[in-house]
């Protein structure tokens, strides 16, 4: 129970600070575009220090629930932060839930619900060694760099969804990370912390993360990241969590089946609730990223 209630005491905050900090980043220049100038300028706006603080205040419950339960077990809980960002939305913006709405929170809800059931994720296995630890952090760390690097090739809509994915992927590691930091803690006590590279990797991890959700928020509107980003932290996550933390899930077919349709769920609820009316639309008009290399394409009259 305790972990149930710091999950979605943690994904309450969440949602609320990705809602207040995209109010903000939309009003961001333009031209500090994923660059850490961006996070100068945001920190000169309350709402997006409020939002910051709201967002740390996530993590840090995110944490506590890291360190009472496995990470199989928590980012489910902690992908439920879109319900209320929705939430926050429909009463900035005054615009109904609908079925769309009612059926993302509901679809999210059940997903949720079904993988915990079905997976009944425990911590009874035994940490992986170092080569799958690397490896798997290798890999995430990659595709968040060919997405980064993709992103720019793309329209400022799908430029904000590759982005999202990129930071997801990069939260759902730095999650994966936070819980080993939480069991040295529990065996040798903080200043252990400090002769391992885990904690340093979070803090890298959280900052780069944090730019590029922002330049995400700054490019387009709420519903073409915050999805995204909701759905590849908790995917990251798990498989971290199974991968090298030693999470255990059922494997007996009928168990994965509800698992699979478990995540299938959340990833469907999280786009219907990512795409309904009341998530911020951002900018009135779509604003160009990259507005030098249209101009160095355009044609010279005369």
């Amino acid at each position: 129970m305790v972990v149930f209630l710091l999950g979605l005491s943690a994904a309450c905050c969440l949602g609320f600070g990705f809602v207040l900090q995209q109010r903000a980043a939309q009003r961001a220049p333009l031209a500090d575009f994923l660059s850490f100038r961006l996070l100068l300028d945001l920190l000169r706006m309350p709402e997006w220090v409020i939002g910051i603080a709201a967002m740390v205040a996530g993590m840090v419950l995110g944490a506590l629930a890291l360190a009472h339960g496995e990470i199989s077990l928590v980012e489910p809980l902690t992908a439920t932060n879109l319900v209320f960002a929705m939430g926050l939305s429909r009463w900035l913006s005054g615009q109904p839930l609908g079925w769309s709405g009612w059926a993302g929170v509901v679809v999210l809800a059940l997903g949720v619900t079904s993988f915990i059931v079905a997976g009944r994720p425990s911590g009874d296995g035994q940490l992986a060694g170092p080569l799958r630890h690397w490896v798997l952090f290798g890999t995430f760390v990659g595709l968040a760099v060919l997405l980064t690097a993709l992103g720019r090739r793309l329209r400022p809509t799908l430029e904000a969804t590759v982005l999202a994915l990129a930071a997801g992927l990069l939260y759902g590691l730095q999650d994966a990370l936070t819980r080993i930091s939480v069991q040295f803690v529990h065996s040798d006590g903080v200043a252990v912390l400090f002769v391992h590279w885990q904690p340093y990797a979070i803090v890298a991890l959280g900052l780069t993360g944090l730019l590029l959700v922002q330049s995400a928020f700054e490019t387009a509107p709420l519903r073409s990241s915050l999805p995204a980003l909701t759905a590849a932290q908790p995917l990251a996550g798990i498989a971290c969590g199974v991968g090298f933390l030693g999470d255990r899930l059922r494997v007996t077919p009928g168990a994965l089946a509800w698992q699979a349709s478990g995540l299938l769920a959340i990833v469907v609820g999280i786009v219907l609730l990512g795409s309904h009316p009341a998530m911020p639309e951002g900018p009135c008009a779509v604003r160009d990223p990259h507005p030098a290399d249209h101009a160095a394409r355009a044609p010279v009259d005369g």
